[in-house]
């Protein structure tokens, strides 16, 4: 449909400055998508950003240390409101002083003995509180219950903590050993442990709306007008609301929920600034989604079709229709429109001319046949059918009939069919009555007889049929059979293995 001369585009240049900003907003919003992944993120993988370290087994304690990274949990930590647990924290802070106690030989007994114990009553009471619920990490604490029954070789986790922090267990099992077992194995754990404050809608803190609107969002809200100018000045007929429309796709950088969705219009910048061609991604996924789609669609769009030709073909209107194909009932009356005049001046000579001569053998061969049963039937009386010389006299008398008759009809065929290819004005009217009265008579001949019924009925069943055999046959086809014989359309086949490549 052509556009209204109101919505026509006008050629707006795009200059250096304007596709140096493209593409800066391009990749500030690519910075912004792995901001937002960042974020949703942090919290789930906290504990790896808190100890960078990464587990290959989950189930097992083999830890492969990232020491290159940073540690930015004292950063975002105050941005998702995460502060320090009170019970784990003293359980940490209790530890060190026990550590730095054991690690001196001169140290009072007494007090390593007060230490150990309080040591032990912490653990008991985390065991009962368990402050993991408050981080939503409840399997952590069953994670330092089991260490803890294993290294004692006990049934309950307060009575391990109560033995391996008792001074009778510490003078069989040196304080080195000891020390390196909860420092890799049980301290680790309790570290990640941490409180995460409520606002006042009673939902955990988070400041990251506060960076994401000062830093990315207003760089994305301007370029996002300049956009909307720029199509304002390039259609000028269009209204604001149909120009806003226009930009449906940039609506996930401004939401502040949401946000993965902005890896729609982070990618739409990036193809249209030229940094990453897109395409190739965009191919293989539509086409799997085509691929899944297209049978389906298609034996519902092949369904109503057949069902609205059966709806149809059952009406009782045919006869009506049929008469409105006459010239005077055509929409395209016009003389020189007729295309069904045309079509028989077209055809009728291509059929009298070339078709029917090639035909005389087989012609011939028919009619001599017909008139030698006929004159076997009607002429020759049954006694004289014994004598052979009268019936090759018979055969013979009937070929030369039919042979005198086919050329016959065949010149007259051509003369008709050299007639009929010259453009005649009254030769088509002739022609176009001689299609009215067509119409007219077949019309009369569905109304007056029982072949509309029987007709409607046969094409009816036979569409049935082809719903019930056709539509099960491409239902049938497999998915991955349709991309191989798209792959062996679109994909080239390599060159030759003898081939050369030419020099440059």
């Amino acid at each position: 449909m052509a556009r209204p001369r109101w919505q026509r585009s006008r050629p707006v240049p795009a200059g250096l400055g304007a596709i140096a900003w493209d593409r800066f907003v391009a990749i500030w919003a690519t910075l912004n998508l792995l901001w937002v992944a960042f974020d949703i993120t942090y919290v789930p993988l906290r504990t790896f950003w808190l100890q960078r370290n990464l587990y290959p087994i989950p189930s097992v304690p083999l830890a492969v240390p990232l020491t290159f990274i940073p540690d930015i949990t004292p950063w975002v930590d105050p941005i998702k409101g995460i502060e320090p647990h009170r019970e784990t924290s003293t359980f940490l802070k209790q530890f060190k002083e026990l550590e730095r106690v054991m690690d001196q030989p001169a140290a009072d007994p007494a007090l390593k003995t007060r230490l150990l114990q309080r040591q032990a009553d912490l653990m008991a009471q985390m065991v009962d509180s368990n402050p993991f619920l408050a981080s939503d990490r409840a399997g952590t604490l069953e994670k330092i219950k089991n260490r803890l029954r294993q290294r004692a070789d006990l049934d309950s986790s307060k009575d391990s903590a109560q033995r391996l922090l008792s001074p009778e267990w510490l003078a069989s099992n040196p304080w080195a050993g000891e020390r390196r077992f909860w420092a890799d194995q049980v301290l680790p754990l309790v570290e990640t442990n941490y409180w995460r404050s409520i606002d006042e809608n009673g939902r955990p803190t988070d400041h990251f709306w506060r960076i994401d609107l000062l830093l990315f969002q207003s760089v994305f809200l301007l370029d996002i007008l300049q956009r909307l100018i720029r199509i304002k000045r390039r259609l000028p007929g269009l209204a604001w609301h149909e120009v806003l429309l226009r930009r449906w796709t940039d609506l996930p950088l401004l939401l502040p929920f949401w946000r993965w969705l902005r890896i729609v219009p982070v990618g739409e910048r990036l193809q249209t600034s030229g940094l990453v061609n897109l395409e190739p991604l965009r191919a293989v996924v539509s086409r799997g989604v085509v691929a899944l789609l297209a049978v389906e669609l298609f034996e519902v769009l092949a369904l109503q079709l057949l069902d609205g030709i059966q709806g149809l073909i059952r009406s009782r209107q045919w006869p009506q229709r049929i008469r409105s194909l006459r010239s005077h009932q055509s929409v395209a009356s016009s003389r020189d429109e007729r295309e069904l005049a045309e079509l028989v001046r077209i055809w009728a000579p291509l059929l009298l001319s070339q078709v029917a001569p090639r035909l005389a053998p087989e012609l011939q061969g028919v009619l001599s046949y017909s008139l030698r049963q006929s004159l076997d039937r009607t002429v020759v009386p049954p006694p004289l059918r014994q004598l052979q010389p009268l019936m090759q006299m018979e055969s013979g008398l009937s070929r030369q009939l039919a042979n005198g008759m086919v050329e016959s009809l065949l010149e007259l065929s051509r003369n008709a069919g050299s007639s009929l290819s010259r453009r005649d004005d009254a030769q088509l009217e002739l022609l176009q009555r001689f299609v009215d009265r067509f119409w007219e008579e077949l019309a009369v001949a569905l109304e007056s007889g029982p072949a509309l019924e029987r007709s409607q009925g046969l094409l009816c069943a036979l569409l049935e049929q082809l719903k019930g055999s056709y539509l099960t046959q491409i239902s049938r086809a497999g998915i991955e059979s349709l991309l191989r014989e798209l792959d062996a359309l679109t994909v080239p086949p390599p060159p030759p293995a003898g081939s050369a490549t030419p020099r440059a």
